[in-house]
């Protein structure tokens, strides 16, 4: 593979601190490179540095001649007076971009839903994003560096960035360098990662996964000086392999050695005792949504129904992520949940022990602690916070809390107003839990973290005894702290046994349906790729059909056993631990058989079409 670009003894230093010593890399064609790191430790400065836009304080950045770099950088350099059309593709004639494929399945995959001729300046903060993604994705480029470009981004679109990144180019052509969070977007794109620690950058090969294999690994070789990284690390690599959805048949992640790596590992969470402590602090009912509906007026004098015939009863200890486009309806539904929106139709049932907080993305709780610094903040508040159950709890201090969501000890003199958005995102959560919630609901609490930190947040709500709800752009994160999904489309709540992936092929077929009811005279991308015929025919297909529907049925008798099985567990002497622990073997293994035939319904209804 030819090389394409090169950096040869980079130095980088600021007057408190030095980012970078001696740094030597190379970049060849055919390289799809993610970078991680802790946030402030250099990510966005290499690769401003590798992109030429940065310029180091010794050292240098080779390009080979000829090689055109494309950059999305986090800065927002659209102007607001012009269009959406003239952002993304200038002063080129319709004819000539309208015939260029790549053009309009970039168009297609990020802008659909704003119109062509919108002024830039009317537009939201993750609206702009999307269209100078787009002006990049719409130029021809040999290497593309992206700095969080999953930012603003929901999860469909983070799903068609990385099909577009993965068919951009050929194999061993062009180079892709991304900083990103985004832990499902770097396994699923990336074939090296390059971790920014300690002013060096130190190469992976694979993706996410794979570099999580061989962290653990590295650091046990040396001795373990990071313990704490270490084993949460080591946690992560655990639920990759055992539970993670499209995880373990990833090129170059050594499975025989990650399983020997992660024998000594428990489960990541203990869903028997977290269960039964749920139940014993929630009682039988949490918040039951009956036949419920939310309808808003309109300007011009009608109405608008956000929310139609929703019939959701949530369980003590359930823990539920939410998908939904944006306006769909989710802030809606949590609305519900929490009690700051009433619903218009049928009602909600709310139990007497139920305490909600929300973890929300405007940082309320933090805005009368503004001017303090941390320690002064963290004083005022109780002086232990339980975390786990049973032999496994333990009594931790609000310093102890601060320390495992990454704070070191110089920090606790800032004052909140100085702290970088993932800390104050970090010190918003402390809390909240400090608050014992007995619900917890999480409005995109992955803003500003970075991977390390990220985890370390899972690892927390891992011994989480309550019941926790979940809305997140972060694919990744969803999957790892919640145990089901459900997704808002139009305007229903309908629960997704394939998870996030049946979420997707859903919204295609919507997206489909859409094109063909408005006329559409040529397809989409969406609507082409989501034709899917049956695989069945005749007698094939009415056994599948009448499968599916005893499947259905099945499960639904099996949800109301396992339902009542839980009111009766709450009702049971607390004190038996053997009875509570017999009940609690029966209702897990009734709601394995319920997954097992969620699976069964998935693969059917996937052969049905």
């Amino acid at each position: 593979m030819a090389h394409l670009l090169g950096a040869e003894a980079l130095h980088l230093e600021y007057p408190t601190r030095v980012v970078f010593d001696s740094v030597t890399l190379g970049i060849e064609e055919g390289d799809r490179i993610g970078i991680v790191g802790r946030n402030g430790d250099g990510k966005s400065s290499l690769l401003g540095m590798l992109a030429g836009i940065k310029e180091p304080n010794s050292g240098r950045v080779t390009v080979r001649g000829g090689t055109t770099i494309g950059v999305l950088s986090q800065a927002d350099t659209l102007g607001d007076d012009v269009t959406i059309a003239e952002a993304v593709v200038g002063d080129t004639p319709e004819y000539e971009w309208a015939g260029d494929p790549r053009t309009r399945d970039v168009i297609e995959g990020l802008l659909r839903d704003l119109p062509w001729e919108a002024r830039i300046g009317s537009l939201s903060g993750g609206q702009r994003r999307r269209v100078s993604l787009a002006r990049l994705l719409a130029g021809e480029w040999d290497v593309i560096a992206l700095d969080e470009p999953t930012n603003h981004l929901d999860v469909e679109a983070v799903t068609w960035l990385a099909g577009h990144l993965k068919k951009r180019w050929t194999a061993n052509a062009g180079a892709l360098l991304v900083v990103t969070h985004d832990r499902w977007f770097l396994d699923e794109i990336c074939t090296e990662t390059w971790e920014v620690h300690d002013r060096i950058v130190e190469p992976f090969e694979g993706g996410y996964a794979a570099y999580i294999l061989q962290r653990v690994e590295r650091d046990r070789m040396a001795a373990a000086t990071e313990a704490k990284r270490q084993n949460l690390a080591r946690k992560e690599l655990a639920w990759l392999r055992r539970g993670a959805p499209a995880r373990t048949a990833k090129p170059k992640f050594r499975i025989d050695a990650a399983n020997e790596l992660i024998a000594d590992v428990p489960e990541i969470r203990d869903k028997v005792s977290l269960q039964s402590l749920a139940v014993s602090r929630l009682g039988k009912d949490v918040v039951d949504l009956l036949d419920v509906g939310v309808t808003y007026p309109t300007e011009d004098g009608g109405e608008k129904t956000v929310l139609r015939d929703v019939e959701w009863r949530i369980a003590p200890g359930e823990r539920t992520g939410i998908l939904g486009v944006n306006g769909a309806g989710k802030s809606t539904l949590l609305g519900l949940i929490s009690g700051t929106v009433e619903p218009t139709a049928g009602r909600v049932k709310r139990g007497k022990t139920v305490r909600v907080k929300t973890l929300t993305q405007r940082l309320d709780e933090l805005e009368q602690h503004w001017n303090d610094p941390v320690r002064v903040v963290v004083s005022g508040l109780r002086t232990s916070y339980t975390l786990g159950s049973g032999s496994k709890a333990q009594d931790l201090t609000p310093g102890q809390l601060l320390e495992r969501l990454g704070f070191a000890s110089a920090q606790l003199s800032t004052p909140v107003k100085d702290l970088s958005g993932g800390q104050q995102r970090r010190l918003q959560l402390l809390l909240v839990l400090l608050d014992q919630p007995n619900v917890l609901i999480l409005d995109e609490p992955t803003n500003d973290m970075d991977t390390d930190m990220l985890a370390a947040i899972e690892d927390l709500l891992d011994s989480w005894s309550g019941t926790l709800l979940v809305v997140s752009h972060d694919r990744y994160f969803l999957e790892r702290v919640t145990d089901q999904q459900f997704a808002i489309l139009d305007g229903r709540l309908r629960h997704l046994p394939g998870g996030v992936d049946e979420y997707l092929r859903l919204r295609e077929k919507q997206d489909a349906a859409r094109d063909q009811s408005a006329g559409s005279a040529a397809p989409t991308a969406s609507a082409s790729s989501s034709a899917t015929p049956s695989n069945l025919d005749g007698a094939a297909l009415r056994a599948a059909q009448k499968e599916v529907s005893a499947l259905e049925r099945r499960i639904q008798k099996l949800t109301q056993q396992v339902d009542a099985a839980k009111q009766a567990l709450a009702e049971h002497d607390q004190s038996d631990y053997a009875g509570l622990g017999e009940k609690m073997t029966r209702i897990s293994a009734q709601e394995a058989e319920v997954e097992e035939l969620e699976t069964r319904w998935f693969e059917l209804t996937e052969e049905i079409g």
